[in-house]
């Protein structure tokens, strides 16, 4: 560019000290004739104007790539600016993350702090109350709860019963047996009033099936948030494949189904309404079943209500299956009878509803139950462990526990099937020889320092789902076992007053533990029991 602007100058220069007109006529010595001088004048201007001319071409073809150039020194400016932009804005944000979870960190350490931490393991448990207090528990277990499960499953035997007889084979779902779970089915019920837990299976009619599709599966199209749970749709037989293709097609007369014979009628498909799906949808809706088992409960009873000498009432209308059982000297039984889908052959249940579930997950989406399983869990290690062991002693000091502070200070995210999953965690991890009668004041400690640690992780993994701990004899099926671990403690992450409202909860049954304990264990004076545990719990 420096090159060719001085090249222009010295054509410049040339062309203005070689012109003729610029000099004055005085000046002038040469004959107006010399026509010699003339041409070689005019042939050197013709020289300078091809110079210039092809000067002027280089200038413009230099200044065409300058503005491309400038162009390009405009594009990278523009992209060197985003990209420093987008790493000052990343930087920003990552401080501001920073800070945030330095900042939730320390409001968790508040909530500890303000509701007073308190250690389990400095907690001061009387080992002779603590025996005492269970002496009297399994006395109770033992001599009235197997009455208890033993009337339960009668009347369920028979309410059931009475319910097929009031539904329509071809229409209405087919009902199963049912299953006992809980805590009253695994020995470990303590507080009143005595509460019954019954799962009872339930298939749609022929020529309909169920399709399960699990949040676990490589296809699967479930959110993240519904970890744990999975859809269900109702197919016809036929529909993908697979069933008697007799009822859908025209096989002639010369053709015969070695299925059915030709006096059988071909049922007729339901409407998605009639198969409880949800609107526009071919997905089991688990309000629609609630209202169809709700109503198949009453008209069943009342089929049976004559043969009885107590009252049966619903708890409440949101849970299907929710009794009450009032006898005529004022003592009540709960049962909670659930309708449920099973999972293929596997004892894993897609459940509608938790008696005391806190999370509820909206249609079309059933989350998967393996309470059969976790009752499985306690009898294998019921079988391995010291005998009299103490780890349903733990359970049921726990959740007496959590039951009469739950009833000082309300309700919180903490349920006894929290207890629970935290007390088969320590199994895992502890030796047999340490669960002896012997330690129980030592096992209480643990576990309770085991669920104050989740709580403050704001983590307790399930016990089934992505454990490779649980023993193969208990025969949990390998897609469960694989699963990732879900976390029963996720509504705390996102809920902070919930949070906070469950760790202050927490605390206060630590600090009221030992007078709690002391105030509800039978003991002799002066020849009498003092208290009665029956008449507090």
């Amino acid at each position: 560019m420096q090159g060719a602007i001085a090249r222009l100058c010295v054509v410049v220069a040339a062309a203005i000290l070689n012109h003729p007109l610029l000099f004055p006529h005085e000046n002038t010595t040469l004959p107006d004739q010399d026509e010699e001088l003339i041409a070689r004048m005019r042939e050197h201007e013709a020289r300078l104007e091809m110079e210039k001319a092809k000067l002027e071409k280089e200038l413009s073809q230099m200044d065409s790539k300058q503005e491309e150039t400038s162009l390009q020194e405009g594009y990278s400016w523009y992209f060197w600016s985003t990209v420093s932009f987008i790493i000052f804005f990343t930087i920003e944000m990552c401080r501001v993350d920073l800070a945030d979870g330095e900042v939730r960190q320390v409001e968790e350490e508040e909530v500890f702090s303000e509701s007073g931490s308190i250690n389990p393991r400095m907690m001061v448990l009387d080992k002779d109350t603590l025996s005492n207090f269970c002496d009297k528990c399994t006395y109770t277990s033992a001599h009235e709860n197997w009455r208890v499960r033993e009337f339960v499953e009668g009347f369920a035997d028979d309410l059931l019963e009475s319910l097929r007889s009031v539904c329509n084979r071809d229409t209405d779902m087919e009902v199963g047996d049912f299953v006992g779970i809980g805590s009253m089915f695994e020995s470990w019920k303590v507080c009143k009033p005595l509460t019954c837990d019954l799962i009872v299976p339930f298939s749609p009619p022929d020529p309909h099936s169920f399709q399960y599709h699990l949040w676990c599966s490589s296809s699967s199209d479930i959110p993240p948030d519904m970890q744990g749970c999975g859809k269900i749709k109702v197919t016809t037989l036929g529909e993908n494949g697979g069933g008697c293709l007799c009822g859908s097609a025209n096989l002639g007369e010369d053709m015969l189904c070695l299925l059915h014979g030709r006096n059988d009628t071909p049922k007729v498909s339901l409407s998605p309404d009639e198969l409880l799906c949800s609107r526009d949808t071919n997905c089991l809706a688990k309000d629609q079943v609630m209202r169809w088992f709700q109503i198949s409960v009453t008209k069943a009873w009342g089929r049976i209500s004559h043969k009885y000498d107590f009252d049966v009432t619903f708890r409440s209308l949101d849970a299907a299956g929710a009794l009450k059982i009032r006898f005529p000297s004022g003592k009540i039984i709960v049962m909670n009878i659930i309708p449920v889908v099973q999972l293929e052959d596997a004892d894993a249940y897609f459940v509608s509803h938790f008696p005391s579930d806190v999370d509820s997950f909206p249609d079309p989406y059933w989350p998967l139950s393996v309470a059969v399983y976790e009752r499985n869990l306690l009898k294998h290690f019921s079988k391995r462990l010291p005998k009299h062991s103490c780890h349903l002693h733990c359970l049921q000091i726990v959740t007496f526990l959590h039951k009469k502070q739950s009833g000082l200070t309300g309700k919180s995210a903490l349920t006894n099937y929290h207890l629970k999953t935290a007390l088969l965690h320590l199994l895992l991890s502890k030796k047999t020889i340490t669960w002896s009668i012997e330690s129980m004041q030592h096992r209480v400690q643990d576990l309770l320092s085991f669920v104050q640690r989740s709580l403050q992780e704001k983590r307790l993994n399930h016990v089934m789902f992505g454990n490779t701990k649980v023993p193969e004899e208990v025969q949990v099926p390998e897609m469960i076992r694989r699963a990732e671990p879900i976390n029963l403690f996720r509504t705390l992450v996102l809920q902070r007053e919930l949070y906070a409202a469950t760790v202050r909860h927490f605390q206060e049954m630590l600090r009221n533990a030992p007078v709690l304990i002391q105030e509800y264990t039978p003991y002799l004076s002066n020849g009498g029991l003092h208290h009665s545990l029956d008449e507090s719990l």
